[in-house]
């Protein structure tokens, strides 16, 4: 049983780490190197390059303020851990219909849908809670 649940968790942990590598690897650079052996976009020009692409306003990177910024990553991880409460209710769900009355199964399927609900019940905690800390956070440091 313990191997099973190593693997399991193994398999869980690989899992999100696949998921969140393309997140992490969101601010990450990539320069092609030039005809001339350089690396091209050694000499940077934020106002606007031969082809009249400002790297500032028209690639839409960086023009928001940090605080959206926070939040919209905020919302987004936490939908996603609801999503994960929601599958892990959906998959009790499905092991207690298949269970045929056998009362372990039954009650592996209790504790799945218990634990997605309580899953849920701290995503929404923890969504209350970043949302009054980042409004207070805006409040208090915008100028009147």
């Amino acid at each position: 049983m313990k191997k099973f649940l190593l693997k399991k968790n193994l398999v869980v942990f690989g899992l999100l780490l696949a998921l969140a590598m393309p997140i992490a690897m969101v601010g990450t650079q990539v320069w092609a190197q030039d005809d001339e052996g350089g690396v091209a976009g050694d000499n940077f020009n934020p106002e606007g390059d031969e082809f009249g692409i400002n790297a500032l306003t028209d690639t839409n990177l960086g023009t928001k303020p940090l605080k959206e910024t926070i939040a919209d990553i905020l919302n987004v991880l936490l939908g996603f851990l609801g999503v994960i409460a929601v599958v892990i209710i959906l998959l009790g769900g499905f092991k207690w219909m298949t269970a045929g009355g056998e009362e372990e199964k039954v009650g592996e399927a209790k504790k799945l849908i218990s634990a997605g609900i309580v899953g849920l019940i701290v995503i929404l905690s923890a969504y209350a809670i970043a949302r009054f800390v980042l409004e207070n956070l805006q409040q208090a440091t915008v100028a009147n």
